[in-house]
């Protein structure tokens, strides 16, 4: 059985690695990221969005999620699901991410 609170934890470590190209912040942080759900067989499946639904890395960015998920111990699938509802906006960005691309 996953421990889902250990893995959860690596998830958004790895999130944290994966950047949007046109905006100098990681997407996590972004708050692209909506849900990270975790089943007990090591499946995850994680909700994310993009700042703009013609995004035109938006491949490379999901192609970056799944790799990196899926190569964690203990994770045996991965599937990103990219949505744009709700509509990507600056406050879903965390405070260092406010902070760091000057919106505070």
């Amino acid at each position: 059985m996953v421990d889902k609170v250990v893995l959860n934890d690596r998830i958004i470590e790895e999130l944290k690695t994966v950047f949007d190209p046109e905006i100098p912040a990681n997407i996590y942080d972004l708050g692209l990221v909506y849900d990270v759900e975790i089943k007990d067989n090591g499946y995850v499946k994680i909700k994310m969005t993009l700042t703009a639904p013609g995004c035109p890395v938006a491949g490379e960015i999901i192609q970056a999620v799944d790799t990196k998920i899926r190569l964690l111990e203990s994770v045996s699938d991965v599937n990103v699901m990219l949505t744009f509802d709700p509509p990507w906006k600056k406050e879903m960005m965390s405070e260092e991410a406010k902070l760091e691309l000057g919106f505070l």
